[in-house]
């Protein structure tokens, strides 16, 4: 599982030093969900590469929690797919199969134009206006990092322009699950390695959708949606099974 990662990754497991600007984040009473969502953050910013093997020694002195806290939140996140327990190995970060990331798609486009969908029964006029401006923050930052060619930043605001797509439903529930797929989704995208190919194609249809959502046209901007996430997950997919097939 481990033997993917390189030489560079391994140093920065070593050096897990930057985790302990992360202890605030716990308060007082650091707990076993609060110590989870640190280390998801890390894994979807790539912190922490899939195959990786987390260090329960290394990770629980840097955060400063005790070893069963830690287990808690390995076992959180394992739940959520993004680490795998492996007897007499260890945990390690998970290795999404095609298959994993073919179902990945299927839930974000039930759930995000279920969101879209929602928005267009729920509200209307400058209430629809008001409720996509985390969409249109979304959309403006991915501009703007194309702009600098910061690709890393491009793909930070793709996953935050669809996180604004979903939040669009109003529940808290819906935000939370799609937090972990999304997760795991960027599992896929820190294997290919190549965030520019991946999403600067899609600028133009996240600003497209933007457009259709604040002009009121609900149902454009659902099957505008419904089209790009089938259009992502066939290109992805296949570069991504061409890739594990390279080992």
């Amino acid at each position: 599982m481990a033997g993917g990662v390189t030489r560079n990754d391994r140093r920065r497991l070593a050096e897990v030093s930057g985790l302990e600007a992360d202890r605030a984040l716990l308060g007082r009473a650091g707990t076993a969900e609060r110590v989870a969502d640190i280390l998801r953050d890390r894994i979807a910013e790539g912190y922490f590469p899939p195959g990786a093997r987390l260090s329960e020694e290394s990770i629980g002195g840097a955060l400063g929690v005790s070893r069963n806290t830690l287990r808690e939140a390995f076992r959180l996140l394992t739940h959520e797919r993004l680490l795998v327990h492996e007897l007499n190995r260890g945990v390690f970060v998970r290795m999404v199969t095609v298959e994993d990331l073919d179902d990945i798609y299927r839930v974000r486009t039930l759930v995000e134009c279920a969101a879209v969908r929602r928005l267009g029964s729920g509200l209307q006029g400058g209430d629809v206006a008001g409720a996509v401006d985390g969409v249109a923050a979304a959309v403006e930052a991915g501009e703007a990092a194309s702009a600098d060619r910061s690709w890393q930043d491009l793909a930070t605001a793709n996953i935050r322009f669809h996180q604004a797509i979903v939040a669009l439903a109003g529940s808290p529930r819906t935000d939370e699950l799609m937090r972990g797929v999304l997760a795991e989704l960027r599992l896929v995208f820190h294997v290919m390695d190549d965030p520019r190919r991946f999403h600067a194609p899609y600028l133009t249809r996240n600003r497209q959708i933007l457009e259709s959502l604040q002009a009121g046209k609900v149902t454009e901007a659902e099957e505008l949606l419904a089209s790009y996430l089938e259009d992502s997950r066939s290109q992805l997919s296949g570069a991504y099974a061409q890739r594990i097939a390279e080992g």
